[in-house]
């Protein structure tokens, strides 16, 4: 958010704060939020990438096309396990995982 806007904002009585500050999020809660999310952009972006539809990739997980939306949107009802085995369905590497896991640990120790 800009200084003008944010300064606007305060002088209105706003408190301009964290998302962690506003939900209350320990960090390790918020790692394990941010950790989630980037798991589930890399999914969407490797589906999209490898051209297929909801309804393709979710035939290949035995799964319905709204779980792969879950999936995709980092649903809280999507298991660690479902996402990680939906990642790796689609080519991702044990490398590749923990790539992704740094870098959403690296976002989360130092937000924009």
């Amino acid at each position: 958010m800009d200084k003008d806007k944010q300064a606007k904002l305060t002088s209105k009585g706003w408190k301009i704060g964290t998302v962690e500050e506003f939900l209350d999020l320990t960090p390790a809660e918020a790692t394990y939020i941010e950790l989630r999310l980037a798991l589930s952009e890399n999914l969407k972006q490797r589906r999209t990438q490898q051209q297929l539809t909801s309804h393709q990739f979710a035939q290949r997980l035995n799964a319905n096309p709204s779980q792969i939306e879950q999936l995709e949107t980092g649903d809280a009802s999507v298991t660690l396990d479902f996402l990680i085995r939906s990642l790796l369905t689609l080519g991702a590497t044990v490398k590749e995982l923990a790539d992704i896991m740094v870098h959403s640990q690296e976002f989360a120790s130092h937000p924009s």
